[in-house]
């Protein structure tokens, strides 16, 4: 794989968006490709065209059982085949039967009945689509990395494009050539059941993230994607993380300029840089307006603005959901029309039939117009063509024979290594002695499912104990790390793991205290069970009752407790971490955590990894590192009205610990007056100047004094991760964008206004002037 240094791939974006061009305009087509598809347009019905628009889910075809769910082992009902691509011409199939994963040659046995009775039919193949969301979801053997809220701890792009790269591969592999992923939602909202689907809570870092995902999954040509890569399909836009209650699928209400300045940010970069092939829908309302049904949002910004000429897919089942959900639409009928109006080229309409013969309703009705059907078919056609599937549709699983091969296993560990992050080290505790007497304790200490999380080889991750046989435990990886006779067992809190994702079973905290005597040190293991998406909501951000007791209890023993946090969001810890020696975020690491955590707490591994996200103290003062300066006065006002909005939070964003320390120097900006359109260039040295070798995360923050908008208080504006011997020093050089230091402002437009910046990267600070202001007319600065 290519490694291009940051200021390089920056500065050639900065001089291909210069000179006032739309950095969309360099998005083209192939011209080749488009002749074909009129070839194929030209022969089409309007039956054909719908089918093309349609997208349901395999259980509609597997025999046996009724529409949501197929016998074991799986296999095709070939009648019901026929009624889907003969009578409704299906277009695309998604997901895998039963919820659960299977082998590459089961998916090659599958995918190969579909297309070979596809183009009996109609000539044209099927669009298979999966979610491959920390790995191969649903393909048994598959090489799992930690999910998007680990990848974004390591701030390791080149990690973030390798492991979608063999994860694309992979799913290739499974005769499977479109992957629902990355998830872009900011997550900014720490009781959100997804949040660790997302990159976290700051525009930059998920946009750079996403960039590298899209990269890894569909290689450098856009127009040409081979035979180990899959389209990527980024989701789900926009503002789905953020809901007012903080449950899954409820309405967001977001400000016009944090819409466009954040929110978009992501997917505009990962469309126009990264070069994303297809986009998902965000199943939810933003400011009142549900945006399956968002003409603006979905046509305007995506598909004028940035010449998008990829495909707009529904989430499961949304655009009956404006009907039976929303109840903004009287009918399905008009629930169809809403949707394909707004600009949604594919239906995910995972069971219903009904909508293909609505739909060619809706057309000869002149309700829906064949320019809006020929532009979707079009689209949908052309990510056909771009995925080589007209002149092979499927393939031997035999073709990949590095399918989950030890290398990509290598990469898988590597990026649970970097993501780890330590939050808390009294005293240097960690690393442990090789001889430490340990007891593992807690209700994550030893399950495979609580690493890995939802979408691992079913939907709730509740099958992973079934597949991941092969792997480490915490427990176990302590085990094989300190040796068994010097690590003890004893949960005291264990889950129910035929209940909800939020039962345990009767705790027996007595238990673990009594196995704590004959220890030195406890680790205790604490966090979630796996979830995703609504059945994830909870009411409380709090720890569970059981797991709060069992750390009480434990630190009351006076043995040193090591806390491990293995969760999808930050649950809030502030009653027990002051009694916790040492704290470490897992996350949801993914088949190879277990042995990375064993690695780190030896002192194998030197942690790495940074907060993406604002871990939050209280309940009520969920927080983002980008809040406004009202949000957190110093002191106190004088007068009557003495009142302060100072939030505390357990720890900042960016926050991480290394065992061993680093010291910056000499920051210098290339100009300390600029215009907008100019490139400026910060340097700074980072020296290593402690005793063990480690990696720092190089963070560019820059803070607008004064600004027609109250501004945020920083925001991340560059980062790069180096490697520093002991005693090395490196000068590290970022490129930035004055352009970059704009805002949205109140009327919806980028703004750059004059007046000074503050720069900071670690202690150092330096201070900057825009001698000009300047607003900007088109969508993009």
């Amino acid at each position: 794989m290519k490694r291009i240094s940051l200021l390089v791939s920056l500065t050639m974006l900065f001089i291909a968006c210069s000179g006032g061009a739309k950095r969309s305009d360099a998005i083209t087509l192939d011209a080749g490709i488009e002749r074909k598809i009129d070839s194929v347009m030209a022969g089409m019905t309007l039956e054909e065209k719908v089918g093309q628009m349609t997208q349901l889910a395999l259980d509609v075809i597997g025999e046996g059982g009724n529409v949501y769910y197929s016998h074991e082992p799986f296999r095709i009902n070939h009648a019901m085949l026929d009624t889907v691509i003969g009578t409704y011409k299906v277009g695309s199939i998604l997901n895998t039967s039963n919820n659960r994963a299977r082998t590459t040659e089961v998916w090659e046995e599958i995918v190969r009945t579909i297309q070979q009775r596809a183009l009996q039919e109609i000539g044209i193949p099927v669009l298979y689509g999966i979610d491959s969301n920390h790995g191969t979801t649903y393909t048994a053997g598959g090489t799992l990395f930690p999910q998007a809220i680990g990848m974004a701890a390591t701030f390791n792009v080149e990690l973030m494009e390798e492991g979608s790269r063999i994860s694309a591969y992979e799913t290739r592999a499974s005769n499977i050539p479109w992957t629902f992923n990355p998830t872009m939602d900011l997550g900014r909202d720490a009781r959100w059941p997804r949040q660790w689907e997302s990159y976290g809570e700051d525009a930059y870092l998920n946009a750079r993230m996403a960039v590298a995902s899209v990269k890894g999954f569909q290689g450098s040509d856009r127009n040409r994607v081979g035979s180990h890569s899959v389209a990527a399909c980024v989701k789900h836009y926009m503002g789905y993380g953020v809901p007012v209650s903080g449950k899954d699928r409820t309405p967001a209400t977001i400000s016009e300029s944090d819409l466009r300045e954040k929110y978009f940010e992501p997917f505009r970069a990962s469309i126009v840089e990264g070069g994303a092939l297809s986009l998902m829908a965000n199943s939810g309302i933003v400011n009142g307006v549900s945006t399956h049904a968002d003409y603006r949002l979905l046509t305007e910004w995506v598909k004028e603005d940035l010449n998008f000429d990829g495909v707009i897919v529904s989430d499961w089942a949304d655009v009956q959901n404006l009907l039976s959900r929303d109840r903004i639409a009287a009918s399905y009928k008009e629930a169809v029309k809403m949707g394909i109006n707004a600009g949604i080229d594919l239906v995910m309409e995972p069971y219903n039939t009904a909508f293909c013969p609505t739909l060619v309703q809706l057309v000869n009705e002149g309700a829906v117009s064949m320019n809006r059907i020929n532009d979707a078919v079009r689209r949908v056609l052309r990510l056909k063509y771009r995925l080589g599937l007209f002149e092979k549709p499927y393939w031997s699983a035999l073709e990949y024979p590095d399918f989950g091969c030890a290398e990509s296993e290598a990469i898988a560990k590597a990026a649970a290594d970097e993501s780890i992050t330590l939050l808390k080290n009294d005293e240097g505790i960690l690393p442990l002695p090789g001889n430490a007497r340990i007891l593992v304790a807690g209700s994550n200490a030893h399950s495979m499912r609580t690493l890995n999380g939802g979408w691992s080889y079913s939907w709730q991750g509740e099958k992973v104990e079934e597949f991941a046989q092969d792997y480490n435990t915490i427990y176990e990886a302590l085990q094989k790390k300190f040796g068994a006779d010097n690590v003890r067992y004893e949960p005291g809190v264990t889950y129910k793991m035929d209940g909800s994702y939020d039962e345990e079973n009767e705790p027996e905290i007595s238990r673990a205290v009594a196995a704590a005597r004959s220890v030195d040190y406890i680790v205790l293991c604490l966090g979630e069970n796996s979830y995703c998406e609504t059945p994830g909501n909870l009411d409380e951000l709090t720890l569970s009752e059981n797991q709060t007791r069992l750390a009480l209890a434990l630190q009351e023993t006076g043995k040193p407790v090591i806390l491990v946090l293995n969760e999808g969001r930050p649950r809030l810890i502030r009653e027990i971490e002051p009694g916790a020696q040492a704290v470490l975020q897992l996350y949801l690491p993914g088949n190879f955590g277990g042995d990375a955590l064993a690695d780190i707490l030896a002192g194998d591994v030197n942690p790495s990894g940074k907060l993406p996200y604002t871990y939050p103290k209280y309940e009520q003062g969920l927080i983002t590192y980008d809040h406004k300066p009202s949000q957190n006065i110093d002191g106190r006002m004088e007068g009557a009205y003495d009142y302060g909005a100072q939030t505390s939070v357990q720890y900042p964003f960016g926050y991480g610990l290394s065992y061993t320390t680093f010291r910056y120097d000499n920051l210098t900006v290339s100009q300390k007056e600029f215009a907008p359109g100019e490139l400026l260039t910060v340097t700074v040295e980072v020296t290593n100047s402690g005793t063990v070798a480690g990696k720092e995360t190089v963070m560019l923050f820059s803070s607008d004094l004064v600004a027609s908008l109250s501004p945020d208080v920083r925001r991340l504006r560059a980062f790069q991760k180096v490697m520093l011997e002991p005693g090395e020093t490196k000068t590290v050089t970022m490129p930035l964008p004055a352009n970059d230091l704009a805002f949205v402002n109140a009327q919806g437009r980028w703004t750059l206004e004059e007046g000074e910046f503050m720069l900071q990267v670690g202690t150092q600070v330096e201070t900057i002037r825009c001698k000009e202001t300047k607003v900007w007319d088109t969508p993009s600065r």
